[in-house]
């Protein structure tokens, strides 16, 4: 989109002045190609930092940052916490991605710690992204931060062309419409390149018995197992527990155990069979374990040493192959009717950024989304109107429920290893907040968690919601 040129402007005058720069991206995915590019532009290296590199790698790092020297510091969310005296800039690539939310101890979002950071520093703090958060949305039209428009894509690119495929009553190959088995075809023959994008990692989500409707379970967590075919074994995305594939049933020793639902492992054997002439690569967690495989990856595709990319949601952030020429969108509904308060922010916000992998080359570029929900008014109204048009719509509707970017929530989470102590701690701090916080608070709870179970505690949530963070600070 031209978000790059931005940045590479605002380091260069910053690095002239003798300052560091600090850029947070918010996957490791995403650093090889930027890293590449921001060496190649400014023509000086720059300092990493993620989770994947050794401790004395990253302990290197930390002492350079330290040092103050002028440069440019790239990293995912924990990089935000690097000493840096002579801070200039900061910049947040991909504001809005959740990655930079971390769920473990120390909770923090490298996000809104970026921009503490550079308040206190008193620099500019840039947050890029084609597809803004609603709180950075609300936060520029109440004026708290100025609102920059990129009106074109770099290079005078056309916007892809999305196409609706309505999949309900069709004959699905793991998950593949005729039309967009038909597509592909074509853009294999037109020498271009495909993405497709399936958010299930595995080979299938379920393994069902056929004959009594057993299900394998994750015996520490309220979740099912995900079937690995490869390597034979049932593994639980929660916890990481792994067992051996059964060959019969447990509960009823019949041999009729079925693979339900589609995973990337099992999308990658169907095209294969589809397609055997094509050089297909697939992108996710489980591919990218050996190191130097990610960006093995990545570079294949850029060189068009690969005709079809399949894989999860790191399929669509911020990677530049200007060969792609077709994108594909196997299963989106999930986000629709889900009960999480940002789940149809987050679907946008996916749908739009892997759209833009389409089309950035001298080519022009089409999306395909498949859907049994074709006539859904979210996704009309962002393929008719787009992105600022369908988050508009999405922040009325939160305020007129006087949910967040319009009030404040606190999501307050009792495990214990037992139900009864959970529930009981829980109640005791329902009371608490009901007697303590401001009249106009509502408490909501205690419940299970959506996962109640999980690593083999249970869970069980209090939802305190107030008209300002601050009540909820003091509290």
């Amino acid at each position: 989109s031209g978000k790059t040129e931005v940045y590479w402007a605002l380091a260069q005058r910053l690095l002239a002045q003798g300052r560091q720069v600090l850029v947070l991206v918010p996957e490791i995915s995403l650093t090889p190609q930027l890293a590449a590019r921001f060496q190649r532009r400014l023509g000086l290296p720059l300092l990493l930092l993620h989770s994947r590199l050794p401790a004395g790698e990253r302990l290197r790092v930390w002492a350079q940052c330290q040092a103050g020297h002028p440069g440019v510091l790239l990293g995912t969310r924990l990089a935000v916490l690097t000493p840096l005296p002579n801070l200039g800039l900061v910049i947040v690539d991909e504001e809005h991605d959740a990655a930079y939310k971390q769920e473990e101890s120390p909770r923090y979002h490298a996000r809104d710690v970026a921009v503490l950071r550079a308040q206190w520093a008193k620099v500019p703090v840039v947050l890029g992204s084609a597809t803004p958060s609603l709180e950075s949305l609300a936060n520029a039209a109440q004026g708290r931060y100025h609102h920059l428009h990129l009106r074109e894509r770099a290079q005078a690119a056309a916007p892809p062309h999305w196409i609706i495929v309505d999949a309900r009553r069709q004959p699905l190959r793991a998950g593949l419409t005729p039309a967009l088995l038909a597509a592909i075809q074509t853009n294999l023959a037109a020498q271009m390149q495909t993405l497709l994008l399936l958010n299930q990692r595995g080979y299938a989500p379920v393994l069902l018995c056929h004959a009594c409707g057993w299900q394998a379970q994750c015996h520490a967590c309220d979740a099912r197992l995900v079937l690995h075919q490869a390597i034979q074994r049932l593994r639980c995305h929660h916890c990481g527990a792994e067992q051996l594939l059964p060959s019969v049933c447990p509960a009823c020793q019949s041999a009729e155990l079925l693979p339900i639902g589609q995973g990337t492992q099992r999308l990658e054997q169907t095209l294969r069979q589809q397609f055997p002439q094509a050089r297909l690569a697939r992108l996710d967690r489980d591919s990218t374990q050996r190191k130097g495989q990610l960006e093995q990856t990545l570079t294949a595709m850029a060189a068009g040493e690969v005709d079809i990319l399949l894989g999860t949601q790191m399929l669509a952030k911020g990677h530049d192959f200007p060969k792609v020429t077709l994108v594909g969108i196997l299963d989106a509904d999930t986000g629709l009717y889900s009960a999480d308060l940002r789940a149809s922010e987050r679907l946008l916000q996916l749908l739009v950024q892997v759209a833009g992998r389409a089309g950035r080359g001298q080519w022009p570029g089409q999306v395909l989304l498949q859907t049994h929900q074709p006539s859904h008014p979210l996704l009309h109204r962002l393929f008719n109107q787009g992105y600022p048009a369908a988050a508009a719509q999405l922040l009325a509707e939160r305020a007129d429920a006087g949910w967040p970017p319009f009030s404040a929530l606190a999501l307050l989470r009792v495990e214990a290893a037992t139900l009864d102590v959970a529930q009981t701690y829980a109640t005791a701090v329902v009371q608490l907040a009901t007697t303590t916080l401001p009249e106009d608070a509502h408490v909501l709870g205690p419940v299970p968690a959506p996962m109640a179970r999980r690593q083999g505690r249970y869970r069980v949530q209090v939802l305190l919601q107030t008209s300002t963070r601050r009540s909820l600070q003091q509290w």
